[in-house]
């Protein structure tokens, strides 16, 4: 653990450079054993201070939007990009610097196929297999908007190249497994048409307990039958799993007929938006979760709901403590907003112990944002 003395501001994410990097040899490791290559996906984590080494350990970024493909295009030999839906004045920019285009519907791809002649073309499918259980997270839930269906692609249009699937979140490799027996089961008669599938994210390869063995396996085995397929995958939460914190301070403490709450400097609602979202409560360093009693954290915003969790502490909080929420690299910092109009967290790393931030907000940043 790091100096937290050096931390002079707060709230601010923290990214620990000796975690990141262990992840990045990981994952360099896998694409030596394994016939897969791995794209880093910008919707899950897009702190460019440290892109550089994220591309000199990924194949290519993946782009969900034109802001996106920009940011990444300076750093990676490749982008790929989806977007359930492309604006039409954004179009023509995103195939200019894409690699691999990937179209939500036939009349997506229909309507700007011609638009990108130098791009490799896709098709997202849905592969009719959930993995998650919160709707809000489920691309393969019914009626999704996402992905075509098998009965409407009884043939390959003539273009398109490779398929895409995003089924997964935070999952192991027997999803994956699980994953492409649906593909092949549901869209088998497309196979040996494409040269290319792209298994999106959602493979956590870097959470302590994955089954490398299995993912190594599974993907090798469909190689083995497809071996004329370039397999993709695409995590952004895999590449920062565990890798740093939100740093934030006790501000005040309420209590309520037994409930007592810690008022943070941060938001849950504002800053951690999943907490809420999928829901879950992260761990805090020299906390443990209880399912009663304990300290609920309570965010700075006037939202009822922003608070999560219950915990123990080792030592009775105080205020002015500094708190670290674990785990807060992925789906934290591109989710941020400026609700309340309060700011956003710093964004730090630490590195060989020291402490440095590498940007800062303030209300330029709201002022910019507004009319």
């Amino acid at each position: 653990m790091f100096d937290t003395n050096q931390i002079l501001h707060t709230p601010a994410f923290v990214l620990d450079y000796e975690r990141f990097t262990r992840n990045l040899q990981l994952i360099k490791d896998l694409h030596r054993q394994v016939p897969v290559k791995f794209l880093f996906a910008l919707k899950g984590f897009a702190m460019h201070a440290v892109f550089a080494e994220l591309a000199e350990t990924a194949c290519g970024a993946t782009a969900s939007s034109l802001n996106e493909a920009l940011l990444a295009s300076p750093y990676f030999t490749e982008v790929h990009a989806y977007a359930p839906v492309y604006q039409d004045r954004e179009f023509a920019t995103i195939a200019a610097l894409s690699k691999h285009i990937t179209f939500n519907s036939l009349t997506q791809y229909e309507k700007h196929k011609n638009d990108c002649p130098n791009a490799e073309k896709g098709l997202r499918i849905n592969p009719l297999y959930s993995t998650v259980e919160t709707a809000l997270y489920d691309p393969c839930a019914e009626g999704s908007r996402l992905g075509v269906l098998p009965e409407d692609l009884a043939v390959l249009p003539q273009g398109i190249t490779g398929l895409h699937v995003h089924n997964l979140c935070e999952s192991g490799a027997r999803e994956l497994e699980r994953t492409l027996h649906s593909i092949e089961h549901h869209y088998g008669h497309l196979l040996s048409s494409i040269s290319w599938l792209n298994l999106g994210g959602g493979h956590l390869v870097t959470r302590k307990g994955y089954d490398l063995e299995l993912f190594k396996a599974v993907l090798s085995s469909f190689n083995l039958r497809h071996p004329h397929i370039q397999l993709y995958v695409e995590p952004g939460a895999a590449f920062v799993w565990e890798t740093g914190y939100l740093a934030t301070r006790i501000l005040d403490i309420v209590h309520n007929r037994g409930i007592t709450t810690l008022m943070l400097d941060s938001s849950f609602a504002s800053h951690m938006p999943d907490c809420l979202e999928m829901p879950y409560a992260p761990m805090v360093v020299g906390a443990q979760l209880t399912q009663k009693g304990g300290y609920r954290l309570g965010g700075c915003s006037c939202l009822a709901g922003d608070w999560v969790g219950s915990y123990h502490f080792e030592k009775p909080p105080k205020v002015g403590d500094m708190l670290l929420l674990c785990d807060m690299m992925h789906y934290t910092m591109v989710k941020t907003t400026m609700f309340n109009g309060i700011a956003l967290p710093d964004i730090a790393i630490v590195r060989d112990g020291l402490y440095q931030v590498v940007k800062s907000f303030g209300f330029d940043d709201y002022q910019r944002r507004l009319s």
